[in-house]
């Protein structure tokens, strides 16, 4: 018995090897006229923990104060740069050579975002944007960077024509064919990754009524389940990435990974933004942050990392627009947070509940039904925010059962995996013979 048990947890802890943490980056804007200056924003970075910062264009007296800070940087070609981009490989090279070669790498710059939210741009760019990259490619290629920096474009969610349920993803048919598929054939052919920007805000704000505010800031709900491929999602987050997924999938691009390059949630709104709140801002950047820390990808994408920035660093008094637009910032121009919430790993650490060694005395039965399984399968779960469950503090992470005896005799193994650490809960002796 003490040998299958064994060999139980190594099968367990090999699985869980694969769902590990993702990580969180921070989108750095400067429309304003307030802010600090960059080598005081490099050391807020540093103070809060972020390792990677995305910015949206390429300043040398940015890129000069993150050098040798450690923070890995994305940076951006601007949407006005697009069309002299596509036209002169000449300029493309002259600009990757003073904007990128001559920073790095003492600054860590990762990747070029080519463009923002092309298909968006009311200034008609779509045209210009595979040009561009292809020529931003073969620029770094020429400076010997193409292996190190990577080329994306972010792409906003609008350019889905389908995105509910998520098992329906699709592209808008009139952009397949001319930029996405080749698009996505160079981002194969490259080795990167697709970027796109996710807010659940605005699909709430749009649509109070037929969408749960806890679904979309990832708080203890019922969930919902996909009509077409019947998965259960607890959050309009995971919902909207997989159908981002699916609509890769659906041109047979499984292969290409996803980035979510935005995602945030105002503190401050128009009186119409529904949602737009320092508390709801709290909660669903928060929970975003320990749910992508926390391991485990998608239900559609289950093994796939999560890899998010966070829009945005600051408050940006120049931004045009409603309301929200000048408030999705995490801190104001004064370094001050607009709210308090925990944004590492080591912080999630800290505020977890204490390793089961360290707890022996507890014994408690599982709050909700426990699956029965034969012995040696392995039943996973999404388990909602703020659920008692197994007697952990559960947000998110992937749990695992073995071998439940019927349910008149609660006894079970349950491991519970948070970011690296590893929660053994009780009942070992509950497994079946």
């Amino acid at each position: 018995m003490a040998s299958l048990r064994v060999s139980y947890l190594l099968l367990l802890l090999s699985i869980l090897a694969l769902a590990d943490g993702g990580s969180i980056g921070i989108n750095y804007g400067r429309l304003a006229n307030n802010l600090p200056p960059p080598s005081k924003v490099v050391e807020l970075l540093k103070s809060q923990g972020f390792h990677r910062v995305k910015l949206y264009d390429t300043d040398s007296e940015v890129l000069t104060a993150l050098a040798n800070s450690g923070i890995i940087v994305t940076v951006a070609l601007p949407n006005e740069l697009l069309s002299s981009t596509a036209a002169d490989q000449s300029f493309a090279d002259n600009w990757v050579q003073t904007k990128i070669s001559e920073f790095y790498p003492a600054t860590k710059i990762e990747a070029i975002c080519v463009g923002n939210e092309v298909f968006a741009d009311p200034n008609d760019t779509t045209k210009f944007l595979l040009p561009a990259m292809k020529n931003i490619h073969a620029s770094l290629a020429k400076y010997s960077l193409d292996s190190a920096i990577k080329i994306s474009s972010p792409v906003a969610l609008s350019a889905l024509q389908s995105s509910y349920p998520s098992s329906s993803g699709s592209f808008k048919p009139e952009l397949v064919e001319p930029v996405i598929k080749p698009m996505l054939n160079l981002l194969r052919q490259t080795g990167s990754y697709f970027m796109v920007n996710v807010y659940p805000f605005l699909a709430y704000t749009a649509n109070s009524n037929d969408i749960s505010l806890d679904y979309t800031l990832f708080k203890q709900n019922p969930g919902v389940v996909d009509s077409g491929n019947g998965l259960s999602y607890n959050s309009l987050f995971d919902a909207q990435v997989d159908a981002v997924f699916a609509a890769l999938s659906a041109l047979k691009y499984d292969d290409v990974k996803i980035v979510v390059t935005e995602t945030g949630w105002p503190s401050l709104g128009d009186t119409n933004e529904i949602g737009a709140s320092q508390d709801n801002a709290a909660s669903y950047i928060g929970n975003l942050v320990r749910r992508v820390l926390t391991g485990g990808g998608t239900p559609l994408r289950p093994q796939d990392q999560l890899d998010v920035f966070i829009f945005a660093l600051f408050n940006e008094n120049e931004k045009t627009g409603r309301t929200s637009e000048r408030n999705y910032g995490l801190f104001y121009p004064s370094e001050q947070k607009v709210y308090d919430i925990l944004l590492t790993q080591a912080e999630l650490d800290g505020s977890q509940s204490t390793p089961f060694n360290e707890r022996k005395s507890q014994q408690v039965s599982p709050t909700g039904e426990v699956t029965k399984t034969s012995v040696g399968s392995i039943l996973y779960q999404y388990v909602p925010q703020s659920t008692e469950f197994l007697g952990v503090y559960c947000h998110h992470e992937l749990c695992f059962f073995l071998g439940c005896k019927p349910k008149d005799q609660l006894w079970y193994l349950g491991i519970s995996y948070r970011g690296r650490q590893i929660y053994i809960i009780d009942g070992l002796d509950g497994l079946a013979s």
